[in-house]
């Protein structure tokens, strides 16, 4: 596959992507029910010569190629609930629901890197995966399709996020160095279970609201007293909803947020801790307390050979200056601790699984009107980045192929 050969193909079938992309965004999903999606994800997949395949509860997979080793490539299709104030005409025309997070972007990529590898199929030196998966924002949608066996077979993987409001031309690669580059997230709930009463006689009741601020108080202090200088990890609590009205101590309190952690054996510490701090706080309220964990990802781990050979298949591709990596990034900003990204991604099931790697997608610089984040209303991304982004899915996928080629 000649790298110019392909980004020109790409770049002429602009439109195409634009128009993938357009549809999905105007009709999002959240979780798993992305049904849209998963229909215009099989129907252009069988449009473009692949027989998809359903996997887990709303997964779609593919394969191009034969034999050999097994690339995958993954894009995720959930949007979130947020109500979208972007102005583009062709906005999501459901409720609430809005590609906040560029996944609409990914999944057209995809399906471009999908016609790509079909055209060149006949070059492949081994097996494309496809990976088009659910409920990325809930953390459940990779491991339902690892469950489902998506992971079968695969050699190594690769997924790409678009970024909007950063200092690059659209279409510029940033690739993670080897090592962890998204933290562990898990999402907790508590509820407090205390006894109602009218708040002129609270000795008739008890009261789980006062627990719940204590327990809310002492998870915010773990971090400032049972943390190492050197550990990176952030607790938040998000929601805290007791009661309904002035003069009654309700029956129950509920609160709940995220624990990011970077290393595994600090997260089951913390984990734990949390566990002990909530129980011996109801106890000493007379509260009766459940401290779930809904759903959770473990960190993205980045395969340091990967992340070795990959940046230098993109810059075959895009140049010199189209792919920087994590670490040439913190050298040119100078002296000072570099940043590490604190989203959470669940592509880190799978980098758990298979070696993987984490591209960043330069999707709008701020001063050309991209300024809002992902998650934000009115994020919007520029759509000059995808020829670029669908031909780095296809090259880097048939070069490591071709490098990694098993012998005849």
């Amino acid at each position: 596959m000649l790298n110019q050969q392909i980004l020109s193909e790409a770049r002429a079938d602009a439109a195409a992507i634009a128009a993938d992309r357009h549809a999905l965004h105007a009709h999002p999903g959240t979780g798993f029910d992305i049904g849209y999606a998963v229909q215009y994800v099989t129907r252009r997949l069988t449009e473009l010569g692949y027989a998809p395949q359903p996997c887990g509860r709303a997964g779609v997979t593919a394969t191009v190629g034969q034999g050999g080793k097994t690339f995958l490539l993954r894009a995720d299709m959930d949007a979130l609930p947020v109500q979208e104030a972007s102005g583009v005409d062709f906005a999501s025309e459901v409720p609430g629901k809005m590609h906040a997070c560029g996944h609409d972007m990914h999944t057209a990529m995809l399906l471009e890197a999908a016609r790509l590898l079909k055209q060149h199929e006949g070059e492949l030196q081994g097996t494309v995966k496809l990976m088009f998966q659910p409920a990325e924002e809930i953390f459940e949608g990779s491991a339902d399709m690892i469950a489902a066996g998506v992971l079968q077979g695969v050699d190594a993987a690769l997924m790409i996020h678009v970024t909007a409001a950063m200092p690059f031309a659209p279409g510029t690669v940033i690739a993670c160095d080897g090592g962890v580059s998204a933290p562990a997230c898990d999402i907790f709930d508590v509820t407090v279970q205390g006894k109602g009463c009218h708040g002129s006689m609270p000795n008739q009741g008890i009261d789980p609201i006062a627990a719940a601020c204590a327990m809310v108080t002492a998870l915010q202090e773990l971090p400032a007293r049972e943390f190492a200088i050197s550990d990176e990890a952030v607790l938040t609590v998000g929601y805290l909803n007791a009661g309904n009205t002035n003069n009654v101590i309700p029956d129950t309190a509920r609160f709940g947020g995220t624990l990011r952690t970077f290393d595994e054996e600090l997260r089951a510490n913390v984990k734990k801790r949390m566990q002990e701090m909530v129980r011996g706080i109801g106890a000493a309220y007379r509260t009766g307390v459940e401290l779930a964990w809904p759903s959770s990802c473990p960190t993205l781990l980045n395969n340091a050979d990967l992340a070795a050979c990959i940046p230098g298949y993109l810059r075959e591709l895009l140049g010199e200056q189209g792919c920087f990596t994590a670490g040439q990034l913190a050298a040119m900003a100078g002296p000072g601790k570099p940043q590490k990204g604190t989203g959470s991604e669940d592509f880190a099931c799978v980098s758990q699984k298979v070696p993987s790697l984490m591209l960043a997608l330069a999707a709008g610089r701020p001063q050309d009107g991209y300024c809002y984040p992902q998650h934000h209303p009115q994020v919007r991304f520029d759509e000059a980045c995808l020829p670029a982004g669908a031909a780095v899915y296809a090259y880097a996928a048939a070069r490591w192929l071709e490098e990694h080629r098993e012998s005849k």
